[in-house]
This record gives structure tokens, sequence and C-alpha cells, in this order.
């Protein structure tokens, strides 16, 4: 199953989820991969830490090879290197993606990632995708190959006037290339109970119709803590709030 975490608007914990799910996946046995398709490469850097190096394959040279008529016989596993985390991979960023989008959309490269996840799906039972916060290529393409969209929340009005025009997109994506494609689901993060404005939120959203998911994420200053060490909750602090809403929201995916 490969899963992009979406949403066009930015600081909205996509790299934070990603991560997290994915370090579950892997606590739990799974074959679990990490593609990171963000020019910023949070992700990377959350899973990598220290230990990444320059000259390490990613997501660049994949994208690089897609455009390049080299007969060196290549496949998709030749872009991803391990974490330190037991049964988890990555493929990492590059901070030149931006300067490759040009090239890719003109070579009309936008399937190639589907094809890429079709290989990888062989050796992965779990493939999460992280994206940059806007509908350029890579997050298409990602759409594109994918089964599944989780769409990161923050409870406030700009993000749920941006919702609305991210399903659309998804929809129109659904539509016209990728049949398959499901919103697994709306991920609320940063959830604070008590205050009014983020309950009342939710349960106009649920009123709507639309696919929240439980539990709700809530706002923990040990998430900063587990980005600065580059250790997902699960491996941070297993017992923490946190960290078992999201393994409870882990199982509710699927």
């Amino acid at each position: 199953m490969a899963l992009v975490v979406f949403n066009q608007k930015g600081g909205v914990g996509k790299s934070t989820i990603t991560c997290n799910l994915a370090a579950i996946s892997a606590s739990q046995g799974l074959r679990t991969l990490v593609i990171d398709l963000d020019p910023q490469g949070n992700s990377s850097s959350y899973l990598m830490g220290d230990s990444a190096t320059d000259d390490q394959p990613d997501v660049g040279g994949f994208f690089e090879w897609c455009l390049s008529y080299s007969f060196k016989p290549m496949v998709a596993s030749d872009f991803v290197v391990d974490t330190p985390f037991e049964g988890l991979r990555l493929m990492a960023s590059n901070p030149e993606l931006n300067e490759l989008q040009t090239k890719l959309e003109s070579r009309q490269k936008i399937f190639k990632l589907r094809e890429a996840l079709e290989q990888l799906a062989e050796d992965f039972d779990r493939i999460y995708i992280d994206t940059p916060p806007a509908l350029n290529f890579y997050t298409r393409s990602a759409l594109i190959g994918a089964s599944g969209c989780l769409i990161p929340f923050d409870c406030d009005d700009f993000s749920r006037k941006a919702l609305y025009t991210l399903l659309e997109n998804v929809a129109e994506i659904r539509a016209d290339h990728n049949p398959d494609l499901e919103v697994k689901g709306i991920v609320v993060n940063q959830f604070q109970p008590r205050a009014n404005l983020p309950q009342r939120m939710v349960s106009e959203l649920i009123a709507e119709g639309l696919p929240v998911l439980q539990p709700y994420l809530p706002s923990s200053v040990r998430i900063r803590e587990s980005h600065e060490q580059s250790l997902p909750m699960v491996y941070l602090d297993p017992n923490h709030k946190l960290t078992l809403a999201l393994c409870e929201l882990h199982d509710a995916i699927g």
C-alpha cells in the first residue's frame, strides 16, 4: 500500500505524520519505505539525522535517471537507502528537485513514479510519500501512483478553506488518472480538546460527511524533541500520549 501525505498548505505536519506512521509500520514488522518528494527534505532529515551523506542515492537521482537515455540497467530500489531503524528505508529528498521539475514536465514524465511504485510494491508492505505543500509535478506524480491519500489538518480557518480545494484536486486526479486513489482520511493534527474552535471545526467537518479520522493527534512539545533527535515518537517515547494516538491512527488506516 502506497500512501501520499498531502496538503497544499504548509506547516500542517506532513513530514511528522509521514515519518511517525512509517516508523510504527516498521516497528510492527512491516517492510516500510518513505519517499521524500519535498525539496526541503524534512522527512529525510528526521529519519537520517547525522547518518545522511552527500553521495547517497536519492529521489533526485531517480528522476535524473528518468530523464536520461542511459543503457545502464537500474531499478527504483537502487535509489533507496537504509535508515538507522530496522525495517525502515528511505528514498531521500534532493534540493535539486525544483530545478528538475521543468524538465520532467516538458518531457512528460508524470507517470514514472507510478511505474517505480509498482516495482517497489514487491519489496515493501507500506510506502509513505511526503510531498511539497503545492499541487506540482511531484505531488501529482504521487497521487497518480498511490493507492491512498492522507490529509493533515490544523484546526484553523485557513486550513479549512484549503481543504475543500484539496479534495477537489484529489477527486480530479482520481477521475482522470487513478480510479483506485482513495482519500483514507483527514488527520487532525495538534488538536487542543479544551479549545472551542478546534472542537467546533472538527464537528462541522464530520457533519459535512468528510472522512475525519480518529483519534485526533494532540499537541505536544515532545514532538520537537523527536525532530531534534531524529527519533520518531515510537522510538523516543513509546508510552507518550502522542505516540499512543499515532499507533491508534496507524491501525485505523489499515
